[in-house]
């Protein structure tokens, strides 16, 4: 009985084996999707998450809110084809990177320094910087700071329009609004807009995606129409969209909500409660000029841009920034403008870069 007993669970264990062994086997991550690695780096006292993968001059990819190191996904690969060591990180508040807990360490200068600090962990003196929303304003604002460390800039949807001396940016917002709702004035009371989001990340990323995207989506009309800040939160004042776009999957965004369901919503939002603090530390950027080179892409349908045209932004631009050396405006597209409509930037982007001095 004990040896049939004992032979009986050999056998068992011995079915088993391939099973348990097989279910170990971990599934591929984003980034080993698209043929990148993860690892995560001190970026001078800062733990970042990065997705990296190359060789070659030195790419860092900088994104916005609400996003990640995902949101370069289509760049990612094709820049690397093209010769660069690219490294997409996820930054200060976002993803698998540290989440400081003071508001002020979500400055501009913490921002930037983060930036360098990527430059040093990968043994460089030099980078080319390609940012998008809050990214692009990093992206920016770190060529006037760091002017030493970055060879040339690619800023997508936020143009630079230099340092207003005589206002912070938070007050005139606020005057210009009143007692109406914007989101950047209602991001400034700590734990809000995070509680709302944090909530439910699905609604709130799924209709920032749908809304400020190319204007071809149908979406449901608004649960909130009342324009008084008063009457409440950001996601019921979002139509709640019939469908997902085009460029924007399922996987694609459950990524995403995944990713903010793990780290929250705070660290992005900080970056705004910075706004007027911002203003307050760079004083010395008043009047300064970005010299090296750089390109600006935007979506036609981008709100940031207030429908302004090519010729108008390189205009506005091209004063404090000499060497601009493209403005392009891509039709129908809107703010995600690298997911929209990733063959036509990143044929500009490697348009670009090819044309800087090796």
């Amino acid at each position: 009985m004990a040896f049939g007993i004992r032979h009986s669970l050999a056998a068992a264990m011995l079915f088993l084996t391939p099973l348990t062994a097989a279910s170990c086997v971990q599934a591929p991550s984003p980034a080993q999707e698209l043929g990148a690695s993860f690892r995560i780096i001190d970026a001078g006292g800062v733990n970042l998450r990065v997705a990296e993968m190359g060789s070659g001059p030195l790419v860092i990819l900088v994104h916005g809110f609400p996003e990640s190191w995902y949101s370069w996904r289509h760049q990612i690969p094709a820049l690397a084809a093209a010769g660069y060591h690219v490294v997409a990180p996820d930054m200060r508040g976002y993803g698998k990177s540290d989440k400081p807990a003071a508001t002020t360490d979500y400055d501009m200068k913490h921002l930037t320094d983060d930036i360098v600090g990527i430059v040093d962990a990968m043994g460089e003196k030099k980078a080319i910087l390609i940012g998008h929303d809050w990214g692009a304003a990093v992206t920016w604002n770190a060529m006037l700071l760091h002017p030493d460390r970055f060879t040339a800039v690619a800023a997508l949807s936020v143009p630079y329009r230099g340092r207003n001396p005589d206002v912070r940016p938070m007050d005139a917002t606020r005057k210009q609004y009143g007692e109406n709702f914007w989101y950047t004035i209602y991001f400034q009371d700590p734990g809000v807009a995070e509680k709302e989001f944090d909530a439910n990340p699905r609604e709130f990323l799924s209709r920032m995606y749908v809304l400020y995207g190319a204007k071809n989506l149908p979406v449901e009309t608004p649960e909130l129409t009342d324009p008084r800040a008063s009457a409440g939160g950001w996601i019921p004042r979002m139509g709640k969209p019939k469908s997902l776009p085009a460029w924007l999957s399922q996987k694609d965004l459950d990524y995403y909500v995944s990713e903010f369901t793990e780290a929250g919503f705070r660290g992005g939002i900080n970056y705004y409660r910075n706004s007027n603090r911002n203003w307050e530390i760079t004083p010395q950027l008043t009047g300064a000029k970005i010299n090296a080179p750089a390109l600006f892409i935007a979506g036609q349908d981008d709100l940031v841009i207030r429908g302004a045209s090519a010729a108008e932004l390189r205009e506005g631009m091209s004063k404090i920034i000499p060497d601009l050396r493209g403005v392009v405006v891509i039709p129908g597209a809107g703010h995600w403008i690298q997911q929209e409509r990733p063959a036509e930037v990143n044929a500009q982007l490697l348009a670009f870069l090819a044309g800087l001095p090796k």
